[in-house]
């Protein structure tokens, strides 16, 4: 089980985002402890315009987590990247044409 520490504030949608990404992308089960910043102004004053950030057990900090390519790096450089998971995030998916899409002199319609 990876253990890790995230810096965040109550109503953070960049630390909601960094979560969901921690858990799809992680090879294994995470385990978070949340540290809430806004109850220390110390924490306010290191933390507060760099939140969410990620802190592993050897004190290694990882800021703007929720970009992909941040924290795939950051993952994988501990050996916890799940590569399909991040195949799946990064891979378009393939184009279909329109389901019910028909052609008439020449112009396409969707049904």
């Amino acid at each position: 089980m990876i253990q890790l520490s995230i810096y965040t504030t109550l109503g953070c949608h960049l630390c909601a985002q960094l979560e969901s990404l921690l858990v799809t992308m992680a090879n294994q089960e995470v385990s978070l402890h949340r540290i809430e910043i806004s109850d220390d102004d110390a924490l306010v004053k290191r933390y507060g315009v760099r939140i969410p950030v990620l802190m592993d057990g050897n004190g290694e900090e990882l800021d703007r987590g929720f970009d992909i390519e941040r924290l795939s790096a950051w993952l994988q450089a501990r050996g916890w990247l799940d590569e399909a998971s991040l195949a799946a995030l990064t891979t378009p998916p393939e184009s279909a044409p329109p389901i019910g899409a028909h052609q008439r002199s020449g112009r396409r319609y969707l049904g």
